[in-house]
């Protein structure tokens, strides 16, 4: 009996040490695993946290691209003017063809203003000798039509007068060289589009009783009590570049103004029988051209 009892407390004591080990080596596995986990989530939260090195990064990267957007909306606000007229150049169909083209903006300004406009390009004109630049004027960024033209100089023509002229017209200057005032200068000249030669025939004589007043200022015809003559003196029938022509000249024969019938479409204003010659040879090639 005793032995059995040794027996069994041995193998109770033995039991007893294998689960005490058992449960050792369990418990060292757990822990093995808090531990392990616990690294886990401080390496997470390292990854985490503003302070690790490609959170740092990325804080920085998103804080400068906030930067550059902001920057880029003060810029489209502040300068949308300037980068509207860059992106979205001016253009306009010449009705001849022209060596220089100039846009020259006259919002608000008055008629005398916008003569200066014309006339400093006119007298400092950049173009070859024997070419043509073409100015066209633009207000709120758009090419003025001939009818816009002559509401803002207050000319003559009204309304109905005004449908027998088409919308396209062509403030020119013709570099000949000739110029007497500077070698820089150009002749100004104005051609005009008709509808039917028919029909605006009368619509000039007309017009012809008021275009000095009109036009003298774009012209530099310099008017003063020795002069006044001029806005009653008849106009004369003669012959320019083989074209009809009607001519306003001074008590001393000399060309104070003029329109050409360059043909059945075209009538040109000037002051100048080389511009005339000029433009009467382009707009006979640009129908040889077509």
């Amino acid at each position: 009996m005793e032995s059995d009892n040794k027996l069994k407390n041995k193998n109770v004591e033995t039991f007893a040490g294998d689960m005490v080990k058992a449960i050792e080596s369990d418990r060292g596995g757990l822990i093995k695993k808090i531990i392990q986990e616990e690294e886990k989530k401080e390496a997470q939260k390292k990854n985490l946290s503003p302070k690790s090195a490609q959170n740092k990064t990325f804080l920085i990267v998103g804080f400068l691209l906030l930067i550059i957007t902001f920057l880029i909306l003060i810029f489209l606000f502040v300068f949308n003017k300037n980068v509207g007229t860059a992106l979205i150049p001016l253009q306009h169909t010449s009705v001849i063809f022209t060596d220089q083209t100039i846009f020259k903006e006259i919002d608000s300004l008055s008629k005398d203003k916008i003569a200066n406009v014309v006339l400093n390009e006119k007298n400092n004109t950049k173009t070859k000798i024997g070419g043509i630049e073409s100015i066209y004027l633009t207000e709120n960024k758009k090419v003025i039509d001939f009818s816009r033209f002559i509401l803002l100089i207050k000319g003559s023509l009204n309304s109905d007068q005004l449908r027998l002229f088409y919308d396209n017209f062509l403030l020119g200057i013709f570099k000949s060289g000739l110029n007497s005032s500077s070698p820089d200068a150009g002749d100004l000249f104005i051609l005009l589009k008709v509808k039917s030669f028919t029909d605006i025939f009368p619509i000039m004589q007309v017009w012809e009783n008021k275009m000095l007043y009109d036009f003298y200022e774009f012209f530099e015809i310099k008017i003063s009590p020795e002069t006044n003559y001029l806005f009653t003196k008849d106009w004369e029938e003669d012959i320019v570049s083989n074209k009809n022509a009607r001519i306003l000249r001074d008590n001393t024969g000399k060309i104070i103004l003029m329109y050409v019938y360059a043909d059945d479409n075209s009538i040109i204003v000037t002051d100048s029988e080389n511009a005339i010659n000029e433009v009467v040879l382009r707009l006979n090639s640009s129908k040889i051209k077509k």
